[in-house]
């Protein structure tokens, strides 16, 4: 099925309120029991991370507060209980650009933007100049890391990447501001504590007639009115033609091909599957040993359009090789471009670079709007359940082969960390995937360099986002549905060496001397998991465990 709201962009864009929403009280109690009441008939499916006793114990709270809470602080309370759900899709979204956002909040003029390195005034209107580039320290007083906390619970926060990407938007909602307790009381001005070269200074902000959208991909624009950090002389190739979904350049040096694509639908120019074949037809015919598909930006669109894209990779045998095929993704790959990298990891030789996704691998796509009967506000509840692949291998985010992040340095010089990897790579293939590769030493008998290459790898920033922990489980556990439970012995333990924190390694690694026959080893290890977890599943786990051991003696 089509997704039908599939963008960034659209769920930032999705409402249409043209002024202050005033209700009675009662009202806004009867809207938060509509919500409620077809959370629960209409869509039970969705509680999955979090509980329907938990989700109605919010509303509850949130229903007890309402007449002491001011309208937009209600409004807030409603999109809390709708990010509960934890899905990207499913929302009810405070924050738009320009002088009015859809529930007539006035929208602070600054962009900030998460860079490695910390929160920055990535563009701001041009009426406060002395702001852009600033690393952001405080917002109204309030310490920057703080602040991101206490937006969290407003954010559908479908992973850690998909809260670096919008969080830092809620930063400049007054609204949000004293909804979530920064300020103390709704204010027109909010002050940003600033940092540059080392020397703190403060900047008021207060909203701003503009007159049009500035902020494009998450990242403000250079114009007439407003500021990039950014040194805007020249543009590197993943900023270029951003009026444009996709568009590709031949690098001679490097004979690559370079394509960025940030979205999953039809340019009004081009078809889609038009612009690949041209691509594709490019590579044939041309010395190109590379080709990077650059999906950093792409928030998504219509998966069904995906399918060329696979096709023709496949079928350009000359490109999809190990080593020849990369693709780059980020914070804003989202929704069908999430789509698009799973059949990507599925059927080619890609090698993922740059930052996780923000999507979950399987997720709740497509949603439709529950109008509350009273305010007439939408809430986006999704109803599609998307999975591309099996749910062992289901994962908070696809995480990249070779993590590489980008500085605020990095930005502002117009370096591209990313694209450098790819082109600076030394083909090394096999540690590409880690897991892969201590695989190979296994095999050869290796077993010393298996350790040691471990730990290495464990601590090898380019590998930071690589679940290790969760594949060598998965490792673990193939090996006893095979009755080898002295292998999965090893990897277990050397999963637990790696992790000792994780109660659920050493959980593991109690089930394989179980299955090997060392109770006494079993005994001691669930006991560890217990007392690491005594109240969560891990730990209610290794106490059914410990019960059948010792019913069983």
């Amino acid at each position: 099925m089509r997704q039908l709201y599939p963008t960034l962009l659209l769920l930032i864009l999705s409402f249409s309120l043209a002024a202050q929403i005033d209700l009675t009280p009662e009202e806004w109690r009867q809207d938060l029991r509509h919500l409620q009441k077809t959370a629960h008939e209409e869509y039970p499916f969705l509680f999955k991370k979090v509980s329907a006793e938990d989700f109605d114990a919010a509303v509850e709270e949130l229903h007890a507060e309402i007449p002491q809470l001011e309208d937009h602080e209600v409004i807030v309370g409603l999109a809390r209980i709708v990010a509960l759900f934890g899905y990207g899709h499913t929302n009810i979204w405070l924050s738009g650009w320009g002088p009015d956002n859809p529930f007539g909040f006035r929208e602070l003029p600054y962009n900030l933007y998460w860079f490695s390195d910390g929160l920055y005034v990535q563009g701001a209107h041009r009426a406060f100049a002395e702001a852009v580039g600033a690393r952001v320290t405080h917002v109204a007083g309030v310490p920057v890391e703080e602040a991101l906390e206490a937006v969290r619970p407003v954010v559908s926060v479908e992973n850690e990447q998909f809260f670096r990407a919008t969080a830092p938007l809620q930063l400049a909602n007054p609204a949000v501001l004293h909804a979530q307790g920064i300020t103390a009381e709704l204010q027109d001005s909010v002050t940003l504590t600033l940092e540059r070269e080392g020397e703190p200074f403060q900047v008021t902000f207060a909203p701003v007639d503009t007159t049009r959208h500035h902020v494009h991909y998450g990242l403000a624009v250079e114009d007439e009115q407003w500021l990039d950090a950014r040194d805007n002389t020249t543009t590197p190739l993943w900023l270029r033609h951003l009026d444009r979904p996709y568009f590709h350049e031949y690098l001679p040096d490097s004979r690559t091909v370079y394509v960025r694509q940030s979205k999953v639908r039809d340019d009004s120019t081009q078809l889609l599957p038009d612009f690949y074949g041209e691509v594709f037809d490019f590579i044939e015919e041309n010395e190109v040993d590379r080709l990077v598909i650059d999906l950093r930006l792409n928030g998504g669109g219509n998966n069904y359009k995906n399918k060329d894209v696979i096709r023709g990779i496949i079928q350009t045998e000359k490109i999809d090789q190990p080593g020849k095929l990369f693709a780059i993704i980020g914070r804003r790959t989202f929704s069908a471009a999430q789509n698009l990298v799973n059949e990507l990891d599925n059927y080619t030789n890609v090698i993922f670079v740059g930052e996780p996704t923000s999507e979950n691998v399987n997720f709740y796509g497509d949603n439709r709007p529950v109008e509350l009967p009273n305010s007439k506000i939408e809430a986006r509840l999704s109803f599609a359940w998307w999975q591309d692949k099996p749910q062992w291998e289901n994962d908070d985010w696809q995480a990249p082969h070779i993590a590489v992040d980008m500085s605020f340095a990095d930005y502002r010089e117009n370096r591209d960390p990313a694209l450098e990897a790819i082109l600076n790579y030394d083909g090394d293939v096999a540690l590409a995937d880690p897991i892969d590769y201590l695989a190979e030493l296994y095999r050869a008998g290796k077993l010393e360099e298996v350790r040691a290459e471990a730990h290495r790898l464990v601590k090898d920033p380019r590998y930071r986002y690589y679940p290790f922990e969760r594949r060598l489980n998965q490792t673990g556990y193939l090996l006893l549905g095979q009755h080898k439970a002295g292998e999965a012995v090893m990897v277990f333990q050397l999963n637990a060496e790696l992790f000792p924190d994780s109660p659920n390694a050493w959980d593991s690694l109690a089930e394989g001397h179980w299955k090997a026959g060392n109770t006494e080893k079993a005994v001691e290890y669930y006991q560890k998991a217990m007392a690491m977890d005594p109240e969560g599943p891990t730990g209610e786990n290794a106490r059914a465990m410990l019960g059948e051991i010792r019913g069983s003696e």
